[in-house]
């Protein structure tokens, strides 16, 4: 029996798993960013007091959107690939319980899951992050500034390596996703209040 890095190994070395994993991280770390872009604006916006107060906001939104992307694509790709197993049974006419194929296709579902679950826990913690030296470094207003910088700075890394696998200018990808966490901040400084 081949040992736990030597199944990780052939599983990474499957584009479709690749390409599943990379599709959960990105989009829910695109979700996990733009929250926490709305968090650090609407904190300060609101006058939470200190940095401290919106990191344990924000950590409340991690964990929340870390779960939720974790727990969700397990069940899903459960189903999925429960289903995938069920139709390869009927066309091969055996059960293919503790074989290769259903290992293989769990250890994906794991890897999936937890892609999907750092996506959003990325997201959220680096524009929070200037959070943690307000007071010493940045005042609030400053920690918002950089936050929704770092912010942009992550969805735009996501959009230059989208663009990079599709063969799109990695540039123009960049741009497109940072835009959103500008369109965000921009949404939260026009709301009332």
């Amino acid at each position: 029996m081949p040992s736990i890095y030597q199944r990780l190994l052939r599983l990474l070395g499957k584009e479709d798993v690749r390409s599943i994993a990379r599709r959960y991280f990105i989009s829910n770390g695109f979700d996990g960013t733009l929250t926490s872009v709305g968090i650090v604006v609407g904190a300060v916006l609101t006058g939470v007091p200190d940095g401290i107060t919106v990191v344990k906001i924000g950590l409340g939104a991690a964990i929340g959107l870390t779960t939720s992307a974790v727990w969700s694509v397990w069940e899903i790709e459960r189903a999925e690939t429960s289903a995938e197993i069920r139709r390869l049974e009927r066309a091969m006419l055996t059960d293919l319980d503790d074989t290769r194929i259903q290992r293989e296709q769990s250890g994906a579902r794991l890897f999936h899951a937890v892609a999907s679950g750092l996506g959003p826990l990325l997201g959220v913690l680096v524009p929070l992050s200037p959070f943690l030296f307000e007071g010493s470094l940045f005042s609030m207003v400053e920690a918002a500034i950089v936050g929704v910088a770092l912010g942009v700075g992550v969805l735009s890394t996501f959009g230059a390596y989208m663009g990079s696998i599709s063969g799109h200018p990695w540039y123009v990808s960049a741009a497109r996703m940072g835009l959103a966490g500008l369109v965000v901040a921009a949404i939260n400084l026009l709301l009332p209040g």
